[in-house]
Order: structure tokens, then sequence, then C-alpha cells
């Protein structure tokens, strides 16, 4: 009887293990940020600079722009100046200080780029969005 109890218990205590780890998922965490299918994800724009500079979202997603910067900013899709790659990024355009403005759906899994129009050579205000 004893043999089976310490049995019982390490398969227990091997499926408890089992459901742990998988309930992390194996992320460091370190990563770059994900919302759920259909979610949001906010990059603020402060100090001429956006933050999180590169956000990964899961496909139907949308990206939130807030400008909490003290001038306007006009945000487009990569490549300037015909702002082609994702036009879903457009949808987001001028925003003047303390605004917020969301891109359409991002369906297609790819990568986006993104930049201020007016400043495009800024880095600082230049970002990418992945959707996976």
């Amino acid at each position: 009887m004893r043999a089976r109890s310490i049995g019982t218990t390490s398969r227990a205590a091997a499926a408890g293990l089992a459901f742990a780890v998988a309930a992390c998922g194996g992320s460091s965490g370190s990563g770059p940020p994900t919302t759920p299918t259909g979610g949001t994800v906010t990059v603020t724009i402060a100090n001429n600079a956006v933050a999180p500079q590169s956000v990964t979202v899961p496909r139907g997603s949308r990206v939130t722009f807030v400008n909490n910067d003290g001038r306007v900013h006009d945000i487009e899709s990569d490549p300037h100046p015909t702002h082609t790659d994702c036009p879903e990024i457009n949808q987001v355009g001028f925003l003047s200080p303390g605004q917020s403005h969301q891109t359409g759906a991002l369906n297609a899994a790819r990568v986006c780029g993104y930049h201020d129009h007016d400043q495009p050579d800024t880095r600082s205000l230049q970002g990418t969005i992945t959707i996976q």
C-alpha cells in the first residue's frame, strides 16, 4: 500500500509540474508585449519619441497611439513618403497633443514599420508592429 501511495503522489506531483510548465508557455517575459486576439496595445508619444518602439500583436488587433507630447505628430506606415506597406497604420494620422487614435484592424501576419511623416528621419519616432 505504501508503494502505491508514493506512486500516486509522484504522478500527481509530475502532473502538477507539467501543468505549471504548460501554463507558463515557456516565455521569458522579456519580449515585446502581446495582446489577446482583437485586443489593443498602446504606443505613447512623449518627448519626441514613441514607446515602446516595437510591439507584437496577434492578427485582428489594433494599436492605439496616444500623443502625450507638446506638438502634433502624423503617424504613417513605411516607406516614407508613400506609406503603402501597412495602410491600416495610416488611420492613426494626425495626433494633436492629448489625442489618441487607433490603427485599423491588423489582419495579415507581417512586420509593419511606421514613422512620423513630418519627421521621417527621427529614429525616436520610428517603430515596428509585428503581427503574428
